[in-house]
């Protein structure tokens, strides 16, 4: 588990934990902001801040490949947990969704456990069948075992969240050796379906999706039908193009702040305080923050000792990346409303623990010397 001889600690990634805690740290600060009058977010984040980087630094000192042995009793639980989500007394409401639970008075998201287990499962069962990447046995297995907590994550419904998951499974696959005979097959007859169902989801006697989540799509398409739906959206950009150049935080504009007039701006719209506070230039400094962490764990999955330490790092880029894309083009609105957190920025402790436990693998990773093939 702790095989403390065997790390080269001189390759331990510090920098990785500063641009983690200045990434957390002005998201903290800028929940401070915006939240209400009374809120104790800022407080919250502020301690998950201080116990999501002792947890990495001890996720950091955890053996990978001990995690990863553990993959089967960690689907279980994970699935477990979800089945909870769904049909537990501890299961808790938000916004019309059902996707948390509260144990003991402490209120957490499975779903955002669910990626980072999932990611690690993946992995094991990638380096297991290394040889047979591209046997239909091995294909269909892994898609039934990635449905199962996906559909699960869906159902609750987490629209956001599951395409998070089915991204990852997608990359890892790919870095695992898929043949790029069966990519071009996939994308022959996957391209079409994708743009089918992007049709069918828009029809009145579609049945795959709620009735919200299909007039999330439609709402991006014809918003001057859905104004209610749009409201969000269209504040946020509002207030993001309100920051201008420098944000309204440097230049000293005391006047109403836009963010006011968007929903959850904490979490799934952090980035329209970015905007608004921060300018376009404040706005490149995060991203660019986060995209210095990816380019990090990319780095780390080219000089992985080992194809394990490969396909967890590529996992990880691959959900950090992801979720990135989701964040920025929901507020700016690119993308459909679908709720999906800024990596280290957004408030939500799971997720940020989450997070911080990504970063303590990837961190194990660097300092792993001996090379298992």
């Amino acid at each position: 588990m702790f095989k403390l001889k065997e790390y080269d600690f001189k390759r331990y990634s510090y920098m990785l934990l500063v641009l983690v805690l200045v990434l957390s740290s002005i998201g903290a600060y800028l929940i401070k902001l915006v939240q209400d009058e009374g809120a104790s977010l800022y407080r919250k984040q502020v301690l998950g801040i201080v116990v999501g980087l002792v947890l990495a630094v001890i996720v950091s000192l955890i053996d990978y490949h001990f995690l990863c042995k553990l993959f089967i009793p960690m689907y279980l639980v994970n699935i477990v947990l979800l089945l909870m989500v769904k049909y537990s007394p501890l299961a808790v409401r938000h916004y019309d969704a059902q996707r948390w639970l509260k144990i003991a008075g402490i209120e957490f998201q499975p779903s955002e456990l669910s990626k980072i287990i999932m990611l690690l499962f993946m992995a094991q069962l990638f380096f297991m069948c290394r040889r047979n990447v591209n046997r239909l046995t091995v294909f269909f297995g892994a898609c039934i075992l990635m449905a199962v907590p996906t559909y699960m994550i869906f159902d609750q419904p987490h629209l956001s969240t599951t395409l998070v998951m089915i991204f990852i499974f997608v990359v890892m696959y790919f870095a695992a050796g898929l043949s790029y005979k069966i990519i071009a097959a996939f994308l022959l007859i996957g391209v079409p379906i994708v743009a089918g169902l992007f049709w069918y989801v828009q029809q009145d006697f579609q049945t795959l999706l709620t009735e919200y989540q299909q007039e999330r799509i439609l709402s991006l398409l014809h918003p001057e039908d859905y104004p209610d739906l749009m409201y969000q959206q269209i504040n946020s950009v509002q207030a993001i193009g309100s920051g201008q150049l420098y944000g309204k935080l440097l230049t000293g504009d005391t006047g109403v702040r836009g963010t006011a007039y968007v929903p959850v701006v904490e979490s799934d719209f952090i980035f329209s305080v970015v905007g608004e506070e921060l300018g376009f230039l404040g706005s490149c400094l995060v991203i660019g923050l986060l995209v210095i962490i990816i380019i990090k764990c990319v780095i780390t999955a080219k000089h992985a000792p080992d194809f394990l330490g490969m396909l967890i790092s590529t996992g990880i880029s691959a959900m950090f990346m992801v979720q990135l894309f989701i964040n920025v083009g929901v507020a700016t609105q690119i993308l459909p409303n679908t709720g999906t957190p800024f990596p280290f920025l957004s408030y939500g402790l799971t997720s940020l623990l989450s997070g911080m436990i990504s970063i303590g693998v990837i961190l194990n990773i660097t300092i792993q010397t001996k090379t298992r093939r």
